[in-house]
């Protein structure tokens, strides 16, 4: 062993050679090996295959005369060297595809039938038929056997001789033996002399250094050795991956730093932003504000209503910034991810129906017609307490806007494993330019109309943050008629309700 480690492991002309005929020697024991241990059983396998297709062919014709004159059926016991007999309840024979077909008839009878020759192996068995191997047989040679019974009670038997496997696969290993040694020889004389002018290790660090130059460091030095080209080679490999390391490092460095500073001009864009649009919004309510506390300071109307009007202004308006102002707070905590969300499963039905419950009062107030038939419990994952503020956010949504026919249907849709909640209103359907605006805060459709009933566009930028958070899909779709707005949770089944159509 020390011989052949200091023979291999100095000259990569000396490891080639060992190596390729080491590896010619492997397949030719292996091949050996395959042929000693698997000869047998693949032929036997083989075999069995056509013992099975002939009874099959046998048992299911009606008439045996048939068998005869069917040419094919002749050539495929001929091509797999198949004997047949068939026996009657007489024991005569009816059927015969066998030179030896009285001697098959007597072996049937009194050998096969009372085990009386040789030694048995049962490959196949069932209750009409047996597949069997006999071998040491005194008067025959070693044969695979099937016999039994056809359906129609009929005996049969189907024979195929099998040769000495074990003399076949000696002499075909002595033919492996001789040509391999002689294969071996001859390229073992081919290597020696062409492994000297072998040079491609050298072209390799030679592409190598190049690649490196121009800092591609995917290409690597992948055959190691003790010579001093492998030396060479695995010093390379480890000068491109530092180099490789450094600059991935500096990229990343690089990287973040673009990124920290997109990040700030952005924050300082949606500071701007943020700015900008509350300014707006608190503009015109606080405008009113100040004019009807200064009418009011200056008694320009004396009379009690007048006052009372004046203060219920001050009041609305007071109301609609405070309620934009908890609207912003809570938009803020969803956006920055400082709201917690706590996954919980709850029947969404009991959610709905409540939220249904507090709204018909404005409903009423409106001449609309609310509708949710859905009875059944239907539970799902999620955070209660923000899907039930998404719902009265798509509930409210549909009241003020409303129109025509003054219908609102919210309703539970089953899909696999998602349950989708969708509330529908009669009325005018969103302008296709605005629908991918309307979850931006502070956008407005119909600003006037927005205005009426103290809208401050955060609502719908809300519900989008709150599926967000849950990782869970909204949105929209016009219909002729009116808008349906929609959101999806996972279903936490089982889910026992009513499938409506869409």
């Amino acid at each position: 062993m020390k011989f052949i480690k200091n023979f291999m492991g100095k000259s990569i002309r000396n490891r080639l050679a060992v190596t390729f005929i080491g590896m010619m020697a492997l397949f030719l024991v292996v091949i050996i090996l395959i042929n000693t241990f698997f000869l047998e059983r693949v032929y036997t396998i083989s075999r069995e295959q056509c013992f099975f297709e002939t009874y099959d062919m046998i048992n299911d014709v009606k008439n045996y005369s048939s068998l005869a004159s069917n040419r094919d059926f002749i050539d495929y016991l001929l091509e797999n060297n198949l004997s047949l007999i068939i026996l009657d309840e007489d024991a005569s024979l009816i059927v015969s595809f066998a030179k030896d077909a009285e001697d098959m008839r007597d072996r049937l009878i009194f050998g096969l039938r009372l085990n009386l020759e040789g030694e048995q192996q049962i490959l196949r068995s069932s209750q009409n038929y047996i597949l069997e191997r006999r071998v040491n047989t005194p008067s025959i040679t070693d044969s695979i056997n099937m016999y039994g019974n056809l359906d129609n009670g009929d005996e049969f038997l189907i024979t195929t001789p099998i040769e000495s496997l074990k003399e076949s696969a000696r002499i075909s290993n002595l033919f492996y033996v001789a040509i391999g040694g002689v294969m071996i020889v001859l390229s073992s004389v081919v290597v020696l002399l062409l492994s000297g002018r072998i040079t491609s290790p050298l072209h390799k660090l030679s592409e190598l250094s190049q690649e490196m130059a121009n800092l591609n460091f995917n290409v690597k030095y992948d055959s190691p050795s003790q010579d001093e080209v492998g030396v060479l080679g695995n010093n390379l490999n480890k000068m491109s991956e530092e180099l490789e390391r450094t600059i991935s490092e500096l990229k990343t460095a690089n990287n973040e730093l673009q990124k920290d500073i997109e990040r700030k001009t952005q924050i300082d864009e949606m500071r701007k932003e943020f700015l900008s649009n509350v300014s707006h919004e608190l503009k015109t309510p606080i405008a009113l504000i100040q004019g009807y506390a200064e009418g009011l300071q200056e008694c320009i109307n004396d009379d009690p209503e007048s006052r009372e009007f004046y203060c219920d202004v001050i009041i609305d308006e007071a109301g609609k910034m405070n309620n934009m102002v908890k609207k912003l707070l809570t938009l803020n905590q969803l956006e920055f991810g400082n709201d917690q969300v706590t996954m919980e499963r709850f029947n969404i039905t009991d959610l709905i129906q409540g939220v249904i419950h507090s709204a018909q009062l404005l409903a009423s107030q409106k001449e609309a017609e609310l509708r949710f038939v859905q009875k059944d419990p239907v539970y799902v994952w999620g955070d209660e307490f923000k899907i039930e503020e998404v719902v009265t956010n798509y509930v409210s949504n549909a009241l003020n806007h409303v129109d025509y026919d003054k219908k609102i249907e919210v309703k539970i849709i089953q899909k696999r494993n998602l349950v989708r909640v969708s509330v529908f209103n009669t009325g005018d359907p969103i302008p296709q330019e605005d629908l991918d605006k309307i979850w931006i805060k502070f956008y407005k459709v119909d600003k006037a109309r927005t205005r009426a009933y103290g809208g401050s566009g955060i609502g719908l930028s809300i519900v989008k943050a709150i599926m967000d958070s849950m990782n869970q899909k909204c949105g929209v779709v016009n219909y002729d008629n009116g808008v349906e707005f929609w959101f999806e949770l996972q279903s936490a089944g089982p889910a026992e309700i009513s499938i409506f159509p869409e």
